[in-house]
């Protein structure tokens, strides 16, 4: 039996909110400032191919998280298979399960396969240990996951990397903006992978950037990017079409002019979320670590279904009062395709992994929430939970 959404409105109808609130709506910026470099670039007719726009975004990008070279991409996706194929790597690549499914796909695309290891239940990263476990003779690369922008535990990765000699790259996708020890994410590692897709915290509309101190690494990249030019007629690698345009750049540009305003913005609003969130049965804050500054991007909420109200549920219940929130990273790249099919040898064996990605829920939240809403969302879900089991009594009754 299909429920119509307001069988799972908890406030009635209409819901509490008449607009859908989305995790992850993009900020703008200053748009009178953004269609200035608009028309800029319109009449300079200079709209691709390492433009002034994307020289700038790379040299404020690298200013940023303290590196010598930022290599601007038309995607996250594509800047860490660039990134892949610079380094050469081949064999096998030790990822996190709990990720966005691009890590696993980019290594598959390219036959290199993924396996995946288990992460630490409290800080929602690879478990270095578990990595030390993995490691075999066809290993060739660590590929680290700052997830939610909490920071990885790099020394250890590092050491770990160095000592059984292979490669060590981040995927920094969350953590723009973040640091860790007194330093920006950014800078560990060969290399770290950005995505500066629309629901990113710096949005370019589409795009993505490399960023190393390897100064060999960047200039393949830079071809690589290029169809493996090397000057205006000589190709000298294979190489792809990765070029970010002057478009999506003067987009970054415009961003990386409102970070601290958005940084700001976003640590205002987890300050209401865990105020309002405080106390509630079943319901747990992640937390964000005590290494490093937060760009606060992220709320996320673990939900105990001991409580009496399942996971799911609650997120039925919150998108029916127009509150669209998601299951992150729900059920886990092992159990997508074509990896349960290809790997079923991960069955069973990422049990943090398998409990987080029934627990997670991560909630509206940037600038197109504000402490108001947050107060609402917050009364929402504590209703859903304190009378959780009552909820399900009462929906098993009517089905």
């Amino acid at each position: 039996m299909k429920r119509h959404p307001n069988d799972l409105a908890i406030f009635g109808s209409p819901p509490a909110f008449s607009d859908k609130l989305f995790v992850g709506r993009p900020s703008l910026g200053d748009r009178a400032r953004f269609l200035e470099r608009l028309n800029d670039i319109l009449d300079r007719r200079w709209l691709t191919n390492d433009g002034i726009y994307v020289r700038e975004f790379e040299k404020q990008v690298a200013g940023i998280v303290g590196v010598r070279h930022c290599v601007a991409m038309c995607s996250g996706t594509t800047a860490l298979q660039i990134a892949i194929r610079a380094l050469d790597l081949t064999g096998e690549v030790i990822i996190p399960s709990f990720t966005f499914v691009a890590d696993a796909h980019v290594l598959e695309w390219q036959r290199i396969r993924p396996v995946f290891c288990d992460i630490d239940p409290t800080t929602c990263n690879l478990d270095p240990q578990k990595v030390e476990e993995a490691i075999t003779e066809r290993t060739n690369a660590i590929l680290a996951v700052h997830l939610w922008g909490r920071p990885c535990d790099t020394e250890r990765l590092a050491e770990i990397a160095e000592r059984r000699g292979v490669h060590l790259l981040f995927d920094a996708s969350h953590a723009f903006g973040c640091t860790h020890n007194g330093r920006a994410i950014g800078g560990f590692g060969e290399l770290e992978v950005f995505s500066f897709h629309a629901t990113k915290m710096i949005n370019t509309f589409e795009g993505g950037a490399v960023t190393t101190n390897d100064d060999d690494l960047a200039e393949t990249m830079r071809s690589m990017r290029n169809f493996g030019f090397a000057g205006f007629d000589n190709v000298v690698r294979l190489g792809t079409n990765g070029k970010m345009n002057e478009v999506s750049a003067a987009m970054g540009i415009t961003g990386l002019e409102s970070l601290n305003h958005l940084v700001e913005h976003n640590r205002q609003n987890d300050r209401c979320y865990r105020d309002g969130l405080q106390g509630i049965p079943g319901i747990e804050v992640v937390s964000r670590g005590s290494t490093g500054q937060s760009n606060c991007q992220y709320i996320v909420i673990r939900v105990d279904p001991e409580n009496g109200l399942p996971r799911d549920r609650l997120v039925e219940i919150l998108c029916a009062e127009n509150i669209i929130a998601r299951r992150y990273f729900y059920p886990g790249c092992h159990r997508m395709e074509p990896y349960r099919t290809l790997y079923p040898e991960f069955e069973g064996k990422l049990p943090n992994s398998d409990w987080l990605a029934q627990r997670v829920v991560t909630l509206p939240t940037g600038e197109a929430v504000d402490s108001e809403q947050i107060k609402v969302i917050s009364s929402v879900i504590r209703c859903a939970m304190t009378h959780g089991a009552e909820i399900e009594d009462q929906l098993s009754a009517s089905s």
